[in-house]
């Protein structure tokens, strides 16, 4: 019989803690696990000091092997980070990653020398196979494990591709063994406790851009109606959940497998968000239209990402312009507000698509102005070397940057987790945008943003938001996009929330989320690129010290350490003395701080950013 192995489970750092989900992908390999080997999770959303705790524990020698739960993007950088330190502190402890980043790029994660396996696909029974090979020191069974890249002296092998899995379906995610599983619950437009769960298991689409058709190639299956209605009366009555974002890559498939879910879901009548197709909604029935209202679902993902059906067929989406425009409409008509996702500039017509994907949006929100719009550059999968896909290495081959050079993708990690490339992974960028349409698309999105607040937004005000589509009217209503500094510096002082990082973070297809630097990072050259930091408000001023530049107050000359989001471009820095009774600054502007002292002091602020 095998000794059981110990197992650390990671899941690197991708968001903050106040925006952290459940970590499914490691619940779930710890659920399989069960019985077989022992498993210990360690979260880097929840626990920020997480790479030190790792490092601890194999340290102790209490671990027999490390995974590593890898999406592309942010979370590829911390997870570089907590395999090289563990792999500095135990040579010889396994380090195996597995996710989506390895699925898509397995050779690059095997070409550093702090991974020794990539799993590729669904890992559970991967897993388990590899952790019995590595017990009793079988490394002649290592070609027999499907779903498995590895070394064989310097060279990278690729096993057979596993077959496609829902056992996994038929178990209970193991929310207990997580250190509070409570703090995972968070405040949304939907609920006061809102919680990430997954239901369905992949997509029977192979959408060219998206990460889940790479790791289930086509494949998708539905859990049992008992299955889910012992999972979320478990989330309601154990935990207190009152709200449900639903994490199935495509929630909405075929209507007859569906009926059973939404008559659970009627049962509970718990807020929901979800992912869903544009065909599937406009096909839906009204008898389970009816369904969908009474179990309160409140917004739909619909991946729309093109006005040209010839750009739809080229990356295998498989629906229209058409069944877009219908499943807006059946949305309005039914109370649910439709969230649509676009991908700009493709390589083919980077200018003219961009274009006309705005005027389509225009359209769109002339119909219903409700629709929420996601905005992403189209980011196509990188070929992976064993491709047999013939459409999809011609489509590699005409790939060209914007100086018409062919398009390198990176061969490790390491250079994956370059910045132009985590741009690449968040669908924020591409080789070929020039400098003028990548700030074309920004500016557009600003414009929109500010014009249609989501109602995704808890954070900003109502009057703010009031504001911000006064400001833009007139610049959208006149497509008056270009630079809209007085947008950005507003954005800011009203802390407008932009929810494409959730979506990122929610979205499969999106392959990662936006991150969020610590100010500690931040160097002079990066403030530089923000037109907040080129001065800064008058009262503040750099100052040098050990740690970095910081900004300082100059009536109490402390050091004030803004906060950096990529995702919003904001800084905000606070300053109690400035705003305590009897300042200089109190004094003067005594009459702003009748309500909130540190949103008045913050609009104080505003007369001199604009000037910025």
């Amino acid at each position: 019989m095998t000794a059981q192995q110990r197992v650390l489970l990671i899941n690197p750092t991708i968001t903050g803690k106040r925006h952290a989900r459940f970590p499914l992908a490691v619940l779930s390999l710890s659920t399989a696990l069960q019985g077989k080997h022992c498993s210990t999770i360690l979260d880097g959303n929840i626990d920020r000091d997480f790479v030190a705790n790792a490092v601890r524990a194999v340290g102790e020698g209490n671990i027999d092997a490390v995974g590593v739960t890898v999406m592309g993007g942010p979370q590829l950088t911390s997870a570089i980070a907590v395999s090289k330190a563990i792999r500095a502190r135990a040579p010889n402890v396994p380090i195996i990653w597995g996710g989506a980043f390895p699925t898509v790029c397995p050779e690059a994660t095997l070409n550093v020398p702090y991974v020794d396996y990539a799993v590729r696909g669904q890992g559970e029974d991967t897993l388990i196979e590899l952790l019995e090979a590595h017990a009793g020191e079988h490394s002649e069974a290592l070609p027999t494990i499907r779903g498995l890249t590895w070394r064989l002296d310097s060279q990278v092998v690729h096993n057979k591709e596993r077959a496609f899995s829902a056992s996994s379906l038929d178990r209970m995610l193991p929310y207990d063994t997580l250190p509070n599983p409570r703090q995972y619950l968070t405040k949304t437009y939907l609920g006061a406790r809102t919680a990430g769960y997954q239901a369905a298991l992949g997509c029977r689409f192979r959408c060219t851009f998206c990460g889940v058709a790479t790791m289930y190639r086509g494949k998708m299956a539905l859990p049992a109606a008992a299955r889910l209605e012992q999972d979320l009366g478990f989330l309601r009555e154990q935990l207190g959940v009152d709200a449900i974002q639903f994490y199935d890559h495509n929630f909405f498939d075929r209507e007859v497998d569906m009926v059973p879910l939404l008559e659970v879901m009627a049962k509970f009548e718990m807020p929901w968000w979800c992912f869903a197709r544009s065909d599937a909604l406009a096909n839906l029935s009204e008898r389970s239209w009816a369904l969908v209202k009474k179990s309160r679902l409140r917004m739909a993902y619909i991946g729309a990402e093109s006005p040209s059906d010839w750009l739809l067929h080229d990356i295998r989406k498989g629906t229209s312009v058409d069944q877009t425009l219908a499943a807006i409409e059946q949305c309005r008509s039914h109370g649910v507000t439709p969230e649509l996702s676009f991908m700009l500039a493709p390589p083919q017509d980077p200018e003219g698509e961009t274009e006309r994907t705005f005027e389509f949006i225009r359209l769109i929100k002339r119909l219903h102005p409700a629709t929420e719009v996601m905005i992403y550059v189209y980011t196509p999968l990188p070929m992976r070397r064993d491709n047999t896909n013939a459409a999809v290495a011609r489509m590699a081959d005409t790939l060209r940057d914007s100086a018409g050079r062919p398009v390198e993708f990176p061969r490790t990690a390491d250079e994956w987790a370059q910045p132009h490339w985590l741009g690449y992974w968040c669908h924020n960028d591409a080789p070929w945008l020039s400098s003028a349409l990548r700030q074309r698309i920004v500016d557009f999105t600003t414009v929109l943003g500010c014009r249609f607040p989501t109602i995704m937004d808890i954070r900003a005000s109502a009057w703010g938001k009031s504001t911000l589509r006064g400001l833009a009217s007139w610049r959208y209503r006149f497509q008056r996009y270009d630079n809209p500094w007085e947008l950005r510096v507003s954005r800011r002082i009203i802390r407008q929330w932009d929810p494409r990082p959730e979506s990122m973070t929610r979205s499969g297809r999106a392959r990662c989320c936006t991150s969020h630097r610590s100010a500690s990072s931040v160097t002079r050259k990066d403030a530089g690129r923000h037109s907040f930091w080129k001065r800064g408000p008058p009262w503040l001023t750099w100052r040098k010290l050990p740690a970095g530049p910081v900004f300082a107050c100059q009536w109490c000359r402390r050091p004030r350490i803004p906060s950096i989001c990529n995702a919003t471009e904001s800084a905000i820095t606070s300053c109690r003395s400035a705003s305590a009774p009897g300042s200089p600054i109190r004094r003067r502007f005594a009459g702003c701080f009748a309500t909130s002292p540190r949103m008045s002091f913050t609009y104080m602020a505003s007369a001199f950013l604009v000037t910025s």
